[in-house]
């Protein structure tokens, strides 16, 4: 019975376009992949508009694979401890700046909210979502695998270890819920 059941909702979520927008479209890595576009908005810390159209919309939002940095613009959280930090280092590295855009091989291309999930290499070589991990202004997004999940991990725990951006100074009780959920005994000191 729950096998039928799990069939039926497959089939609603195909039918209704959920499934596919989860899964991204089917020209996502041709349009993007390994491809440079301008940044022409920084949304927050883990989110950019790169100047190529996406259906309906002008710009295409990315959010980048693999990381959450703090909310600013959340009206169920609000603004979290250093939320204005990770938009801003985002900012100075991205906005107006010519990005290329990596998909994850193998793994689906859009978010919950249709925006594109990619890692984004900056001019200079860096990867953006590497450096706001690796300085301490995001977490690592241990809820979705991806191909780099645990190279994010050690660069989160070396962040941790420096006490590094909001590893400085973060206590329990700031940090996401679902980082809460996740890693019980993270910061249960502080």
């Amino acid at each position: 019975m729950a096998f039928v059941l799990a069939v039926a909702v497959g089939v609603r979520l195909d039918r209704s376009g959920v499934a596919d927008k989860w899964r991204g479209e089917p020209d996502d890595f041709g349009k993007y992949h390994a491809k440079t576009f301008t940044v022409v908005k920084v949304v927050d810390g883990d989110t950019i508009d790169i100047d190529v159209a996406d259906g309906e919309y002008e710009h295409t939002r990315i959010r980048l694979w693999g990381i959450d940095t703090p909310e600013t613009k959340s009206s169920r959280y609000g603004v979290m401890y250093y939320g204005p930090e990770a938009t801003h280092l985002t900012s100075e590295l991205a906005q107006d700046e010519d990005v290329t855009v990596y998909l994850d091989e193998g793994n689906r291309t859009r978010g919950k909210y249709g925006r594109l999930l990619a890692y984004v290499r900056l001019s200079d070589g860096r990867v953006l979502n590497e450096v706001l991990v690796s300085e301490g202004y995001a977490y690592t997004d241990l809820r979705f695998r991806h191909s780099l999940y645990n190279r994010y991990k050690q660069l989160e725990a070396v962040a941790r270890s420096r006490s590094k951006g909001l590893w400085e100074g973060v206590t329990r009780k700031q940090l996401p819920e679902w980082l809460q959920k996740k890693k019980p005994k993270l910061l249960v000191e502080r």
